[in-house]
């Protein structure tokens, strides 16, 4: 809906709101007088009912919750006296004319006290209520605007990261050290050494690394015993015998003994010392 039609709707709606307020305006002000207002009292008692049933009109599309069923109860309570007192001036003639002085609004006594008591009772509502509204308005704070969806913030930060902008970093855990190897297993001492994992913050929320607990199942463990320096040289002196030196490396030793890089690079220098020192005595 535009600016246009907005305005043509309040207008409208002031305007109804205008023309039913004169309509009623002759029986709050007879009732008034008929429970003892003077003149100017009941000149100002439409404004009391109806101009508190326009406030709380108002309060109602401004307030959210529970405050706006507060204000919608206050005009109805407003609306349904306002109604009562119209209907009691249609049926009792004498409430009607210039010169309406006290009287009663019904015949029946126990009728007469309670419409005497809803019609005095009003002004004083007014003051409450009136106050309670208008405080409500006052401290009303519209509700905050929604922020991004966590996977908008999700794909800024991944963006960054693309673009070489600065990312917070994952403090690093220790690896646990592992335990000691079963027999058959071929173990070199290497000092564990934590690495910081660049990530970004949001990702890392999402979804975390599992942690290493440097333990190898017992299903996995090797069954070959243990074997020392001198028994790896030997093996691989027999299973090298007929290499050329080009092929002594240590990749290639390794894959043959199937031991670790660290002793497959000893015997290499090993092997290597020993066919220089044959070929010099032979030279």
């Amino acid at each position: 809906m535009n600016r246009k039609a907005k305005a043509a709707l309040v207008l409208a709606l002031v305007v109804v709101v205008g023309m039913a307020f004169r309509v009623s305006w002759n029986a709050l002000r007879d009732v008034a007088r008929a429970i003892g207002a003077d003149g100017t009292a009941a000149n100002l008692y439409p404004f009391v009912v109806d101009g508190l049933m326009a406030l709380a009109l108002v309060a109602a599309l401004v307030l959210t919750g529970d405050a706006r069923r507060f204000a919608l109860r206050v005009l109805a309570a407003y609306t349904l006296a306002s109604l009562v007192l119209n209907y009691v001036h249609g049926l009792v003639p004498a409430l009607h004319g210039e010169s309406v002085d006290w009287g009663r609004l019904a015949d029946w006594d126990p009728a007469n006290w309670a419409l005497v008591l809803l019609a005095t009772s009003l002004p004083v509502g007014s003051i409450y209520f009136g106050s309670d509204l208008v405080a409500k308005v006052l401290h009303h704070r519209p509700p905050a605007e929604p922020t991004e969806p966590e996977s908008v913030q999700i794909d800024t930060n991944r963006s960054m990261a693309e673009l070489g902008e600065p990312v917070a970093e994952e403090t690093p855990s220790p690896v646990p050290a592992p335990e000691p190897a079963a027999a058959g297993v071929d173990t070199i001492d290497v000092a564990a050494v934590p690495v910081g994992v660049r990530v970004p913050v949001a990702a890392a929320e999402v979804s975390r690394p599992r942690r290493a607990t440097g333990r190898v199942p017992v299903a996995a463990r090797s069954s070959r015993p243990v074997r020392s320096e001198a028994e790896l040289l030997a093996e691989a002196r027999s299973l090298t015998e007929s290499w050329p030196v080009e092929k002594l490396t240590g990749e290639g030793i390794r894959k043959a003994l199937h031991t670790s890089a660290a002793k497959a690079r000893i015997v290499r220098e090993t092997l290597k010392a020993e066919r220089e020192r044959d070929a010099a005595v032979v030279s």
